[in-house]
This record gives structure tokens, sequence and C-alpha cells, in this order.
């Protein structure tokens, strides 16, 4: 960097980006492990997400299976007969956690798998399909809301990652550095005045 005669930094100027340094570099160390905390924390909550989602494959398929059966052996009108007479529906909640600094969904759930008698059809005019096609449905429910919970937990650990990545880059690859040499710049610009007021004074005494 050449060092420009009318640019007369001083000392103070000095000690002042020296403490923007360690302040920059203490910074950085702090991000670094936030982003590798958030990116361990990530991988589990991915391997969740995957026995997740592997459950609800198949508690649709067991679902699919149990309603298709119940229709064969009731017939349509009476399972939808069934389904229409629920008068007790599930409560959800969403309420939220912080995880690694990042606030992620918490979704509670409740009255999702009831009693037999709880559903609100007769079991005396209904066979076993019916409540075996229900129950299935019920985890089925319940296995969305899980899955739900964990796959948005995911998205904003992903996203909160990214941000920190990019707050790491942004202070490794170019806000340091620049401080760097604004410091090595003022460096010499105080030696090169140090030896230009030492020369003055020499010949002020000569």
């Amino acid at each position: 960097m050449a060092i420009k005669d009318n640019i007369k930094p001083t000392r103070s100027e000095l000690l002042e980006l020296k403490k923007k340094i360690v302040l920059s570099q203490s910074g950085h160390k702090l991000l670094k492990m936030k982003r590798d905390g958030l990116i361990l924390e990530f991988f589990e909550i991915m391997e969740k997400a995957r026995n997740a989602r592997s459950e609800l494959m198949k508690s649709y398929d067991d679902a699919a299976t149990k309603i298709a059966i119940a229709r064969a052996v009731e017939g349509v009108v009476a399972v939808r007969s069934a389904a229409f007479s629920l008068t007790e529906k599930p409560e959800i909640s969403l309420e939220s956690k912080n995880v690694m600094g990042v606030i992620v969904p918490k979704i509670e759930s409740s009255g999702v798998q009831k009693p037999i008698l709880n559903r609100g059809y007769g079991i005396i005019n209904t066979s076993s399909r019916i409540d075996e096609a229900a129950q299935a449905y019920e985890r089925l429910v319940e296995q969305i809301i899980i899955s739900a919970e964990i796959e948005s937990a995911m998205k904003k650990l992903l996203d909160d990652i990214e941000k920190t990545k990019r707050r790491v880059n942004a202070l490794e690859f170019k806000v340091i550095p620049e401080q760097l040499e604004a410091e090595q710049f003022i460096k010499l610009r105080l030696e090169e005045m140090e030896r230009e007021n030492t020369f003055r004074l020499k010949k002020v005494k000569d």
C-alpha cells in the first residue's frame, strides 16, 4: 500500500483500530463456534427427520391399506358416515424453543388418538375394520405433527447456519484483513512521520 503524505494518523487511532481488530477476531471465533455447534445440531435433527419421514411413510401406507379394507367391507357410505360423526377435534398449539440461540417451533397436540367410544360413531353397527382405519389415521396425524416440527426446526437451523457462515466469511476474508491492512498502514505512516520529525529537528539544530 502506498503511503500518502496528506494522511496523518495518530497513536490513539492506532490503539482504537487495535481494539476493533481484537473485537473482530473474538467475534469471528465465537461465530465459528456457533456455526460448528449449529452444524452438529443440524445433523442430529436431520437423523431424526430421516426416521420421522420413514415412520410417516409407514403410517401413511398402513392408513391407506386400512381405509381401503374398511371401504371394501363396510362400504364407502358407512366409512364416510363414521368419519363425519367425529365431534371431538384434536387440539394443536404452536410454541417455540431455543436451540443453540435459534428459535424453532414446538408443536404440541392433544386428542389426536382417541378411545373407541370417543370417536363419535356407534360401535355396534360398525365392524372392527373402521376402528382399525380410524386408529391408523390417528397415528398418521400424530406422525405428521412430529414430522412438521422436526422439518421446521431443520429449516430454521439451516437458515441460521447459512447466515452465520456468511458472517464468519465476511469477518475472515474482508473485515479482519482490511483492518490488519489499515493497522499496518498506520504503523508505517507513524514511523515515517517520526522520521520526518527527527529529520526536521536535526535541521533546526544544525
